[in-house]
């Protein structure tokens, strides 16, 4: 599918507007969109630009967002105590004043951006002259997919959003309320069952359509929503097919899941296709952003570095091989997967002066930087920069799969099930297999969520959908005052050094978290005054 994403650049260009009496012709330099679905192509192109709403290729649309809800949990902090830190503080730090922070602002108006795309793709490509009624299926398929997948994006941030599901005017969307969450779970379990129902298996499409949405992507993505509503029964089923259809498996190799040379991998359900070119900007920006300061040529931003909490996770579990694929710490004498690092170490100027690879602490709050969205060396295009780091994003994958079935079942009373899906995953990082059952397994698997997972946008809402043996959510025993989390990183005895000695980014990070107002971010302000008050405010955030 890449070949194709050079058709984003033209896609950009066109305007798409509605007839007007007083329009005798088309503009020119525009596109009508009441006579453009003219053709097979015309359709997929729409399509294609469907799927660039996923991120828009840019930093700040879609990505920024994905780093700050890491930044919301025990996984990251913010982590650049260079700059100013105000586009993300007020919600990572639950200062609960975020409701004009941009970050949310823009996410929310690019989620609706893309939900409107696919709205349009699943009201007009039906009326396209395309022969082929299975092509044309597979089509609104995927735009249903991808509706489904902007709105599960929405509702696990922001609970209740407003529902629009045509191509609506401005006047046409004047009143509008928000729906309630389970109307708008209703809508994606429904977009994302029709999707599944017509859309091929992985295995079905060419290499040429690599990337697009399949069948096994839809029942991933309709297992979670379950999941995330605590349909336990419904999410294990789901999650089951996908399993026992085999079009899925482990790599065996844990550090080859997010290699640029392992992309749409067997492991992987669906990613965003990023490439690089010289003109467009098609490709992602999150290896730079959360990239190193002290890189030297190959500088970064810093933002969404991981935190000690995490490190001392993977050690407490004895994981030193996801440990040394997820966090590069300043100091480290190799990085996992770096085959160049003398060459790497020479072209950061031997800032260490030992041949190690230096994080400054003076600059990085953890002295330590996310390996996931790490390009190697000989790998990084001339043009090393955001929007065209050519590494794809992986949204969903088997082993995030298998980790919500060994949840569901053990939630459904089926340890044994439970059990075996949660140890195909910790034997392919050499652990030992987990015995226990009940309340023991079940902290296990949530345990082994934060390790397989880190840094991939999954955390903050495992930890606001968990709730704990003393009745709390788990966030709430790991935020505020007395959470765990705040209590590990502000004593001197626990506290990592790095972290202690750098307090531009303070270590306090959550101890004015609120459970009645922090399990959901802000609806941003400037949605609410456009609305003149009919969408309203999240509770606590008034």
């Amino acid at each position: 599918m890449k070949q194709i994403f050079i058709i984003l650049a033209l896609f950009a260009t066109v305007s798409f507007s509605a007839c007007s009496d007083f329009l005798v012709e088309d503009v020119r330099g525009q596109e009508n969109l009441d006579t453009y679905f003219q053709s097979e192509n015309d359709a997929e192109s729409f399509l294609t630009g469907c799927y660039n709403a996923i991120t828009y290729h840019g930093w700040w649309q879609i990505e920024n967002f994905w780093i700050l809800t890491d930044m919301c949990s025990d996984d990251l902090w913010m982590g650049n105590t260079t700059q100013d830190q105000s586009g993300y503080i007020s919600l990572a730090h639950y200062q609960g004043v975020g409701q004009s922070n941009g970050t949310i602002s823009n996410f929310w108006q690019y989620r609706y951006k893309g939900i409107l795309r696919s709205n349009i793709a699943i009201e007009r490509i039906p009326e396209a002259p395309i022969r082929d009624e299975r092509k044309k299926e597979r089509l609104i398929g995927e735009a249903k997919f991808l509706r489904a997948y902007f709105y599960f994006e929405l509702v696990k941030n922001f609970g209740d959003v407003p529902i629009i599901e045509g191509f609506l005017l401005p006047e046409e969307v004047s009143g509008i309320t928000r729906s309630s969450t389970e109307d708008v779970y209703a809508l994606i379990e429904q977009d994302l069952t029709d999707a599944a129902n017509v859309l091929p298996q992985r295995s079905e499409y060419s290499a040429d359509d690599m990337g697009r949405a399949t069948r096994g992507a839809a029942l991933g993505m309709l297992g979670k929503a379950y999941l995330y509503q605590n349909k336990f029964e419904k999410a294990r089923d789901i999650l089951k097919t996908v399993i026992d259809e085999g079009e899925y498996k482990l790599m065996t190799n844990f550090g080859d899941v997010w290699s640029i040379d392992a992309e749409n991998n067997e492991e992987s359900l669906f990613e965003v296709q990023n490439m690089y070119d010289e003109t467009y900007e098609l490709g992602g920006s999150l290896s730079i952003v959360t990239g190193n300061r002290s890189g030297g040529d190959q500088d970064g931003w810093a933002w969404g570095l991981p935190t000690a909490n995490l490190e001392n996770a993977f050690i407490e579990a004895g994981d030193t091989e996801r440990l040394r694929w997820t966090i590069i710490k300043h100091g480290a004498t190799e990085i996992a997967g770096e085959d160049n690092f003398d060459e790497l170490i020479a072209a950061q100027g031997n800032q260490n002066g030992d041949g190690t690879y230096c994080i400054d602490p003076a600059k990085h709050k953890p002295a330590r930087i996310n390996r996931k969205f790490w390009l190697p060396f000989t790998k990084r295009p001339a043009n090393y920069n955001q929007p065209r780091v050519p590494l794809n994003h992986r949204i969903l994958r088997y082993a995030d799969i298998l980790l919500m079935y060994a949840e569901a079942c053990n939630e459904t009373g089926d340890d044994a099930t439970a059990r075996n899906a949660l140890n195909q995953v910790r034997n392919r990082v050499n652990l030992e297999a987990v015995t226990a059952s009940g309340n023991e397994l079940r902290n296990a698997i949530r345990a082994e969520r934060r390790l397989e997972l880190a840094c991939e946008n999954h955390r903050l809402y495992d930890i606001r959908r968990w709730t704990d043996d003393n009745g709390k959510k788990v966030i709430a025993n790991i935020m505020g005052v007395n959470g765990s989390f705040v209590q590990w990183n502000t004593s001197e005895t626990t506290a990592d050094p790095y972290e202690w000695e750098n307090q531009y980014e303070p270590s306090n990070k959550g101890i004015t978290f609120n459970e009645n107002r922090d399990l959901l971010f802000p609806i941003p302000l400037y949605e609410i005054t456009m609305s003149n008050g009919s969408i309203t405010q999240n509770p606590g955030w008034n």
